[in-house]
């Protein structure tokens, strides 16, 4: 393993930037002088940014660096999908310690350059420094829309569709699967210590976790995929949003973002909320609601939109998408509907960063 220090920041940036192409002729000059410099005209720049933090964000007992740099882009991508935009270029910041060496870093570029090369984004700079507490990964994504394209949070209206992309609750019940796993793991090494247990230790060095029939949770926690697919059949079906988001917190706290700057209500339907059989099998397995996996779990990174009620014939025609309910007057309140037609106040549950 090749150590950093012998490269310093200005070699591992070349190291890891030099054979970068550009792809959009936005990107007048990427990596290499003190800003890139991008060109926008008649047109809005949208810009977003991510920060994710070792032991907050991920944990690289089970995310390897590859996935983490996929991770890292696609998340920021999403945000301006979110927008109905599309995205040009990205901007990458980097805290490591000395434990990282060259390689490692290779393997993250690798996955990030993956995500940027599905949706032509140019990495067009960034910043290098060490830390003392662990991997700080800070992501700024630009993109770009025309002003009478973008879609905010709140634009919603009484009588509106609610829509939701792909399905939800895999990728929290994939993190559930993977704590689960790393603790019988540590468990079993704690165990194997105080017998002094050489034989085990050494045994527990090739241990295999058990995710047998769950890949597709473990993908979609490891691997999430911004939904640039669902905008493209949007514009081909010439259905505009009247608001939208991503879903990285949890559908409930996102609708309720979008009721709260829409100044309206909801009314959604459990009956009608997309969940994967995967899904459904190990929260059965972990004795967990699958309803409340699939409102508050977060991290799908799928889109949550509206759309007015004369779309709905349309709405019909797209693929992986699913009409969950519809936007009410805000004295109506924020409603799911069970099923055995009971009704619960919508309650903000996701996931909350800040909160010790």
């Amino acid at each position: 393993m090749t150590d950093i220090a012998k490269l310093g920041e200005f070699g591992l940036i070349h190291h890891l930037t030099d054979d970068l192409k550009v792809k959009n002729a936005s990107t007048k000059y990427g990596v290499g002088d003190d800003c890139a410099v991008m060109h926008y005209p008649n047109t809005e720049v949208l810009v977003t940014t991510d920060m994710l933090m070792e032991g907050v964000h991920f944990d690289l007992t089970y995310i390897d660096l590859e996935h983490l740099g996929y991770k890292s882009a696609m998340v920021n991508i999403s945000d301006i999908f979110a927008m109905n935009g599309t995205p040009r270029q990205m901007i990458v910041s980097i805290a490591l310690s000395k434990r990282f060496a060259v390689e490692d870093m290779e393997q993250f570029y690798s996955g990030l350059r993956m995500a940027c090369d599905k949706w032509n984004v140019d990495i067009v700079g960034g910043d290098t420094t060490s830390s003392y507490t662990g991997l700080a990964i800070s992501i700024t994504c630009i993109g770009e829309c025309s002003e009478e394209q973008i879609v905010y949070r709140n634009g919603a209206k009484d009588t509106d569709l609610i829509c939701v992309s792909g399905d939800l609750g895999a990728a929290y019940m994939g993190l559930q699967l993977l704590e689960r796993e790393k603790s019988v793991y540590y468990q079993q090494v704690d165990e194997a210590r105080k017998k002094n247990d050489k034989q085990a230790l050494e045994a527990l060095s090739n241990f295999q976790p058990d995710f047998a029939g769950k890949e597709y949770l473990l993908q979609r926690q490891l691997k999430p995929e911004a939904r640039g697919d669902v905008l493209k059949q949007l514009r081909d079906l010439n259905i505009r949003p009247t608001s939208m988001m991503d879903i990285s917190d949890g559908l409930s706290s996102e609708l309720m973002h979008i009721c709260e700057q829409s100044k309206c209500g909801c009314r959604i339907y459990e009956k009608n909320i997309p969940i994967d059989y995967q899904t459904a099998v190990m929260a059965e397995e972990m004795n967990m609601n699958v309803t409340t996996c699939a409102l508050n779990g977060g991290e799908d990174y799928e889109l949550l939109f509206t759309v007015p009620i004369g779309d709905h014939d349309k709405i019909e025609r797209l693929e992986d998408v699913k009409l969950i309910g519809h936007i009410t007057k805000s004295e109506f309140g924020k409603i799911l509907v069970t099923r055995d037609n009971a009704e619960f106040e919508l309650k903000a549950q996701g996931w909350n960063p800040l909160k010790d």
